[in-house]
């Protein structure tokens, strides 16, 4: 499974929505404190772009050698139509200052130095040491991720409903008896989550690993073709 480390990164570095959230600015509007853009540094430092006027770049600019606390809090929601669909949330939070001279016209960027990290997502709750978030990377499919679970939904949801037969007794109590909704929910290079929802409305998770992690697109493409292979027996 991936680490929690690894997995706030991949948060991070993905396209799910965030909001930089600074002591004395919670009245703020919530859209004037999200990042236009985001970026985890060498030494695991968040650098987060916001328009020059943003309330954020006035706090740190005001700070100056002052430290001001911040929290960058990120909510990762399933880009498919699936009940309960926040898959997880992540929050680093530190020290935050500007970086004069490292973003375009009209924008400035600012470092999150990072103190604290802790991700609650389907896999549970964990801390994550700001040296583990550091050194770990994101997942290989961060950036397509989104564009390829609404492909298979779209494209083919029979053969992701075919993968209930590999879930043995389960498979035969409920999903061949009452035909669920089954839907991919999340997706790395270690393998998918499907989230099947009975007649009644109950609704579990099955997770199908791949036979080794995935590096890219095509290997993943070979990947779902063994999955959907062994379901079709």
């Amino acid at each position: 499974m991936p680490s929690a480390a690894e997995r706030t990164r991949t948060l991070v570095q993905s396209t799910c929505s965030a909001v930089l959230l600074i002591p004395g600015l919670t009245t703020v509007g919530f859209d004037q404190l999200v990042p236009l853009d985001r970026s985890v540094g060498p030494e695991g430092d968040l650098f987060l772009e916001f328009p020059a006027d943003s309330p954020a770049v006035r706090a740190a600019t005001h700070a100056q050698d002052d430290e001001l606390t911040a929290v960058l809090e990120i909510t990762d929601v399933a880009p498919v139509s699936v009940p309960h669909r926040i898959r997880g949330r992540g929050r680093v939070s530190g020290w935050l200052t500007s970086v004069p001279g490292m973003a375009g016209p009209g924008r400035m960027m600012l470092r999150l130095e990072t103190g604290e990290v802790h991700v609650d997502d389907l896999w549970g709750a964990q801390d994550v040491e700001p040296e583990e978030f550091r050194d770990a990377a994101a997942d290989p499919l961060v950036a397509h991720e989104v564009e390829l679970l609404q492909h298979l939904h779209a494209a083919h949801g029979e053969q992701v409903a075919l993968l209930c037969g590999l879930l043995g007794e389960r498979a035969d109590s409920g999903c061949a008896a009452h035909r669920p909704a089954v839907v991919p929910v999340a997706l790395d290079r270690y393998g998918l989550r499907v989230r099947i929802c009975e007649a009644d409305g109950r609704c579990f998770d099955a997770r199908f690993e791949f036979p080794e992690p995935v590096r890219d697109v095509t290997g993943l493409r070979h990947a779902m073709h063994t999955l959907f292979e062994a379901a079709a027996r």
